[in-house]
């Protein structure tokens, strides 16, 4: 005979408890229906009509308070992140997708920790910002080794501190099986530990990429395609990241360096996979464009690249508003900068218009020729530009100085 099997509905939505029943016409008063699962209960319902809403009503409150639960550790997390990190409430949201904590005992503990070994607020922020698991990390078991090995190693707890704040994901690896076997190795290569604290406070990132699949095969490759060991190890030192690139797309890179032009002798040729292994095709494609609305041809922006590669990793910002400085300003041919593309390299706040302001003063009061090449003037060294150009003046154009200054500070 068959019967009616009632079933209720049950949920939270827009702050109101909604319930609703449905009926399933069950052909057969003994059949066992489908079972509803919780944790590790497993059960098979029967067509009690009794048993069935208990059943169900239990399922929903059990899964009712567990959202409940995970809600409020979630508001927790991120009203914790905003008012003890100094997150904005962005950032908090987006970080508690990582980390979540219903009180804020472990964190407290963790924030001490940094604080007493010598983070600033703002290192703090970015570290939890880069890696915030690092909140519920117990701090003298997993951070407070860490820390100890640097110091072994001869970091200052200022060095300590710029290095984690910068990439805190290496507090979350291993210190036996990823952090001392890449300083060992590092160390082997470059000689030193001072060289090798060098490298590491230039790019932490690097005491956590796998060695065997991207610094060993990229560092083979440069030795097969006959790279000197003493132009390999300098370019560590000075640009760790560049060794640090998936090994198919190094050898990508390595070949159409090749085919460009660049001998593997010279130290350009490393250069040169430093700065195209910072940027994608269209990256790439925009940035040559930039240059090419000044009226430059491929050709010659390659010619730059092979003279200087640092000036195709100018943003296009800053490739637009150096060359506008350049010719608009100063009156300079767009095809200098092929012969001098280091000039992309230097700061337009820092260099060329404090030194531009200065010349122009001078070659006001006729106390410099107008026909020097003002090219050189902005590459010398600043101590050379100030015995030059501004100390012999002092009697003629007591102001240069002070006007040098000012413009170092706010060059606009």
């Amino acid at each position: 005979m068959s019967r009616t099997v009632h079933f209720w509905d049950r949920g939270y939505q827009n702050g109101a408890l909604w319930r609703q029943e449905r009926e399933v016409e069950n052909p057969k008063c003994n059949a066992k229906l489908w079972p509803w699962r919780f944790g590790n209960l497993a059960h098979s319902l029967t067509s009690h009509s009794g048993g069935l809403l208990l059943k169900r009503n239990l399922y929903s409150r059990l899964r009712y308070i567990s959202s409940t639960s995970t809600s409020n550790q979630h508001s927790f997390t991120v009203s914790y992140l905003i008012n003890s990190c100094g997150f904005s409430p962005d950032a908090a949201l987006s970080a508690s997708k990582y980390v979540n904590f219903e009180n804020p005992h472990k964190a407290d503990l963790v924030i001490s920790f940094f604080k007493h070994h010598g983070f600033s607020q703002t290192q703090i922020s970015n570290a939890i910002r880069e890696h915030p698991k690092v909140l519920v990390s117990d701090p003298h078991k997993t951070l407070l080794p860490k820390l100890e090995f640097f110091h072994s190693k001869g970091f200052t707890t200022s060095d300590i501190a710029t290095v984690l704040s910068r990439n805190s994901r290496i507090l979350k690896r291993s210190l036996k099986n990823q952090i001392i076997p890449s300083f060992v190795f590092l160390k082997n290569l470059l000689g030193t530990d001072g060289n090798t604290n060098a490298t590491v406070r230039r790019f932490p990132g690097i005491l956590i990429v796998k060695l065997d699949t991207h610094v060993v095969p990229n560092i083979n490759l440069l030795r097969e395609n006959g790279v000197p060991e003493s132009n390999i190890c300098a370019s560590i030192k000075k640009y760790p990241r560049f060794i640090t690139i998936g090994a198919i797309r190094f050898k990508g890179i390595v070949e159409e360096v090749k085919e460009m032009g660049f001998d593997p002798l010279g130290l350009s040729f490393i250069l040169a996979i430093f700065a195209m292994g910072g940027m994608n095709k269209s990256t790439w494609e925009r940035k040559v464009n930039a240059y090419k609305r000044w009226g430059l041809s491929e050709e010659e922006i390659l010619v730059a690249f092979g003279r200087s590669p640092h000036c195709i990793r100018a943003s296009e910002d800053k490739i637009t508003r150096v060359m506008d400085f350049l010719v608009n300003q100063m009156g300079l041919e767009a095809s200098l900068i092929v012969k001098r593309p280091q000039l992309l390299t230097l700061s337009l706040e820092k260099r060329l218009i404090p030194r531009a302001s200065v010349i122009q003063v001078l070659q006001s009061k006729g106390l410099v020729k107008k026909l020097f090449y003002l090219p050189a003037v902005f590459e010398y060294a600043e101590e050379l530009f100030l015995q030059k150009f501004v100390m012999p003046y002092e009697k003629e154009a007591s102001e240069l100085l002070q006007l040098y200054k000012e413009r170092l500070i706010s060059p606009e």
